[in-house]
């Protein structure tokens, strides 16, 4: 495979994670609309529930989503997932209850569930260890170019054209993406998985054998911990904005995708600086480490933000925070497939990524109970900042070397 074609798949793998973000995220601006609330008669637990639907079924699925790709291959299988989610996006158009919205959302996220697996398998096979920062950071700028581009179309296409319109334009206009992925992308991964285990002296390490080791539980919780801030922003700062410093849906929603924008452009620039640092002689581990624990902190200073009583000074550490988070975005993951076996990557993702996802459950939840309970948003932030310390307290004292499975 010539590198051109080889870093255009990259690329799409970019491009569909920023399509199953809009399709994700999208729901989030129309509930930041008077008149979706208004319809259904929401209350804010109602929001929160309705935002964490779709991680039920997508978290739940992502190991077995692994151990799909593991064995047959990544081309097809995503290709009927790609075409899944995005029919069950547009039928959201159709929903007149709360109960159909859920229902359409858990059915998203059984769609959806494939694509990190997949994705990070592709790149595990593909892609060298030298320049598989800058790939990783590529797929994952996907993950804030989504709601970054999302929720201002989201929030453009409700106010033009109505919310049933949105749902059908962003889910069946996406559908385009599998022209070029199945021309480009051939389903040669197993081929290339058997080829370097023939290389490799080491004996295959048994799945469930991981889970006794300090490393996966630090992995674990550490992206938790890193997704608990990225899903409440997606799934509350639109709201947050509109509700606690006054700025229109329309305003809102595109401060929001500037937001994520930010962290995609550090996410791209931080995967290549380590992969640079690294061709440099630099030590992986500790390199992609370092970048890790360097974002979760930057992005702590939210807290300074949400307390401050400027509107102004609040979107700008917003914008600070989530860009400074895309110091880990390439990285932790980056850092995941350098430790972990690749005979198992898309097994290993699965697991990771299941963790990143149960955040996209407890996150939105957690947020509408909070604020149900207190009346502000102060306690959701608060929140925020505790997950933050232990992401940071996992990656320093659980990922280490020496807990690498043997």
């Amino acid at each position: 495979m010539t590198s051109e074609r080889r870093w255009s798949i990259v690329c799409l793998l970019s491009l569909g994670m920023i399509i199953a973000y809009v399709d994700r995220s999208n729901l989030s601006v129309a509930l930041a609309a008077k008149d979706f609330i208004r319809e259904f008669q929401l209350t804010d637990k109602d929001r929160g529930l309705m935002n964490s639907a779709f991680f039920w079924s997508y978290a739940l699925l992502q190991i077995p989503s692994g151990f799909l790709v593991d064995r047959y291959g990544v081309k097809y299988p995503y290709a009927i997932a790609f075409s899944f989610w995005s029919l069950v996006s547009a039928a959201s158009a159709m929903i007149s209850s709360v109960g159909q919205l859920i229902g359409l959302r858990v059915l998203l996220g059984i769609g959806e569930a494939l694509v990190t697996p997949a994705s990070l398998r592709w790149i595990r096979f593909n892609i060298g260890e030298q320049q598989r920062g800058l790939a990783v950071g590529l797929y994952m700028a996907g993950t804030k170019i989504g709601p970054a581009v999302g929720a201002p179309i989201a929030g453009w296409l409700i106010i033009d054209y109505g919310w049933r319109n949105m749902f059908v334009i962003l889910g069946l206009g996406c559908l385009f993406w599998l022209i070029p992925w199945l021309t480009l992308v051939k389903n040669d991964d197993r081929q290339l998985e058997a080829v370097q285990a023939s290389q490799s002296r080491a004996a295959p390490l048994p799945f469930l054998r991981l889970f006794s080791t300090r490393l996966i539980w630090g992995i674990i919780i550490g992206t938790f911990c890193y997704n608990y801030f990225v899903y409440f922003c997606m799934t509350w700062l639109p709201a947050y904005f509109a509700e606690s410093r006054g700025l229109s849906l329309a305003k809102s929603s595109v401060f929001t995708g500037f937001s994520f924008g930010g962290m995609a452009t550090v996410a791209t620039l931080a995967g290549f600086a380590a992969d640079r640092m690294i061709s440099r002689g630099a030590d992986p581990v500790r390199t992609r480490k370092a970048f890790t624990i360097a974002g979760f902190l930057v992005a702590s200073t939210e807290l300074i933000g949400a307390f401050t009583k400027s509107n102004e000074m609040a979107q700008v550490f917003a914008i600070i925070s989530l860009s400074g988070l895309g110091l880990a975005t390439a990285n932790y993951w980056a850092l995941t497939q350098t430790l972990m076996p690749g005979a198992a990557i898309g097994r290993i993702a699965g697991v990771q990524n299941c963790a990143s996802n149960t955040a996209g459950i407890v996150a939105p939840i957690l947020t509408g109970w909070l604020k149900d309970a207190t009346g502000s948003y102060s306690a959701p932030l608060y929140a925020v900042g505790f997950f933050l310390i232990l992401g940071v307290a996992a990656y320093a004292v659980l990922v280490k070397t020496k807990y690498v499975p043997r």
